[in-house]
């Protein structure tokens, strides 16, 4: 549900996408900051200089995939339709599967047809266009490729999960995208401020809902469940951002989006169901 008010903030904020990626993340960043220094100074430390160093290679690696991903994505919520940049980023799983393919995982056939019924559904619910204006066909380029590193960014988390907490692992992730978007955001000469309050208002709205309560509950979930099936349950987020665009900003849906959005539920449902992987770590404290 948080992660869903993403597209729809974004489209709303009148400011540069980019702009409000650094910010998003920075904000998020500073909130964990004071946990992570009183909670987890061990981590952080043996990140820097002890046995945690794959994982602090893993943590920024994926912190350098979640800034391409939130630099291609969110500017094609702004370019093309919430529905259409929600859909695309959506095919997040097909990628995924191909990662686990080529990190020798073998993906059981009933999860195959999970994520096909699934991304088949998200683009038949959305009506996704492939460009019928230079601009949409800017934002749906960006939106794959924000999918694609979106799958990156969560092997990636996937790897350094397996024994670094949710608040440490997130922190460091953020930091290293913030500072990744603040370097584009510079070098491209992006407005940082005097905007809006109404659109500092839609940062806000994005750091503690989609951010703090979207991503890093699905980084918290990644200790437990594959990154494949978080992938899955990420689609939930489509027919969530498509409600809201519809009752905030007047983006009303196709009657025909219906029954793609059955298709949807039923192949997370699907692929939930079928996943093999059955993870047994004991539960850790949520800071």
């Amino acid at each position: 549900m948080s992660v869903s008010s993403s597209a729809p903030l974004i489209a709303y904020a009148s400011a540069p996408a980019l702009a409000i990626a650094f910010w998003r993340n920075f904000l998020a960043a500073g909130v964990l900051a004071p946990a992570a220094l009183v909670h987890r100074r061990g981590e952080l430390r043996a990140m820097v200089a002890g046995d945690r160093r794959t994982e602090a290679r893993y943590s920024v690696l994926a912190g350098v995939a979640l800034a391409v991903h939130f630099g291609t994505w969110m500017p094609s919520a702004q370019l093309t339709s919430v529905a259409t940049a929600t859909a695309l980023v959506a095919t997040q799983p097909v990628w995924q599967g191909l990662l686990a393919l080529g990190q020798g995982r073998r993906l059981r056939p009933v999860m195959w047809v999970g994520i096909g019924i699934a991304v088949a559904g998200a683009v038949l619910a959305t009506g996704a266009d492939f460009g019928t204006s230079g601009r949409a066909l800017l934002g749906d380029v960006l939106a794959l490729v924000g999918a694609m590193a979106g799958a990156v960014y969560t092997a990636f988390g996937e790897r350094a999960r397996v024994s670094l907490s949710t608040t440490t692992y997130t922190l460091v992730c953020y930091s290293v995208c913030a500072a990744g978007l603040l370097v584009v955001c510079l070098v491209a000469g992006v407005r940082l401020g005097g905007y809006a309050h109404t659109t500092w208002l839609a940062i806000v709205g994005l750091v503690v809902g989609a951010q703090l309560l979207g991503h890093s509950m699905f980084n918290y979930a990644l200790r437990r469940v594959s990154a494949t099936t978080v992938s899955m349950l990420i689609l939930l987020e489509v027919p969530g951002a498509a409600l809201i665009a519809w009752l905030w900003l007047g983006q009303v849906p196709r009657a025909a989006s219906l029954p793609g959005l059955a298709l949807l539920v039923a192949g997370v449902a699907v692929v939930v169901l079928g996943s093999t992987r059955a993870l047994r770590r004991p539960p850790e404290p949520m800071v």
